[in-house]
């Protein structure tokens, strides 16, 4: 991966819920901060979204102990309403996320380029392990 050509990893999950609210839950700072954590001992206090081409968004992500914490920043380069985000991460790694409409369900891929500190199975645990709770979230709200 040092070479300047990361790997791309990527995740997926079929939410039980409208392709509209998914988007609304994913993309609302007031729903984000409801379900941005890859684990119960995070969470995510704060965030910001301004969802368009070249707007910026920040997620605060902090252990509940206080112990340490993070703001998870970048700039949009691509939203299509309801079925495509692509952004810049503010080290500069890129992320894609797909929303696919699958009759009421929603099936969401997200891949992203891999940073040199963690394992790639590690990097792909802790993304997916948001990307379930984001299911378990989207799907107890809408019910």
């Amino acid at each position: 991966m040092a070479n300047g050509n990361p790997a791309t990893i990527t995740v997926e999950t079929v939410v039980h819920s409208p392709v509209e609210t998914v988007w609304e839950y994913w993309t609302d700072p007031k729903h984000i901060t409801q379900w941005n954590a890859a684990s119960d001992d995070w969470h995510t206090p704060y965030a910001e979204n301004d969802l368009k081409v070249g707007g910026k968004f920040v997620s605060r992500m902090e252990a509940k102990d206080g112990s340490v914490g993070f703001d998870f920043s970048g700039v949009y380069d691509e939203v299509s309403i309801n079925e495509r985000i692509a952004y810049t991460i503010a080290d500069g790694r890129k992320v894609q996320i797909s929303f696919i409409r699958q009759g009421n369900d929603t099936l969401i891929i997200e891949s992203f380029d891999a940073e040199e500190t963690h394992t790639i199975e590690m990097q792909q645990a802790g993304w997916q392990a948001i990307l379930d709770n984001f299911k378990k979230y989207a799907e107890s709200v809408e019910k």
